[in-house]
């Protein structure tokens, strides 16, 4: 058994970033083939994928730091799990969402202001779902598989500590 598990933890980068990379590809193929435009804080979520999918491509390049990038990527993931609850929750409207998600509240004095105010606005606002299933929302996903391959990075960087008998 303990064997088993060594060798799962040994395999943390390939998981981290097959894992990754599916992320990043689910969210790009809703955004262009599915036509969900992106809020502000669904970029930001992406981030710390693309990060992780990085650190676990040089974890399986680097054996001797591999331990240290997968730690890396946990503390990543967590931070991606953050800004996903966070995003969930301006979706519940539990938080004031950024300035970034919504439209600039001053008034426009000419027809040019007006234009320049409309074309700045985003295309998506965070505190709306544009798509769900079970009611819950990609940023509910998001959290959801960011704190659970969050806690495997963790599990699989302690465990490669571990010193083999």
């Amino acid at each position: 058994m303990t064997a088993s598990l060594d060798m799962f933890a040994a395999r943390a980068p390939a998981i981290l970033l097959a894992a990754s990379a599916s992320a990043l590809g689910l969210a790009l193929a809703m955004q262009y083939w599915g036509g969900l435009a992106p809020c502000a804080l669904c970029h930001y979520q992406r981030w710390p994928w693309a990060l992780v999918a990085a650190l676990a491509g040089a974890g399986l390049a680097l054996p001797r730091a591999r331990r240290l990038l997968v730690g890396i990527s946990a503390l990543a993931l967590s931070a991606g799990a953050a800004v996903a609850l966070y995003h969930a929750g301006v979706e519940q409207g539990w938080f004031a969402g950024p300035a970034a998600c919504s439209a600039a509240a001053t008034e426009a004095e000419t027809v040019e202001e007006l234009r320049r105010l409309l074309e700045a606005a985003p295309t998506a606002r965070c505190n709306e779902v544009p798509w769900s299933l079970f009611g819950i929302s990609l940023a509910g996903y998001n959290f959801a598989a960011s704190t659970c391959l969050a806690a495997v990075g963790a599990w699989a960087a302690a465990r490669m500590g571990r010193a083999s008998p």
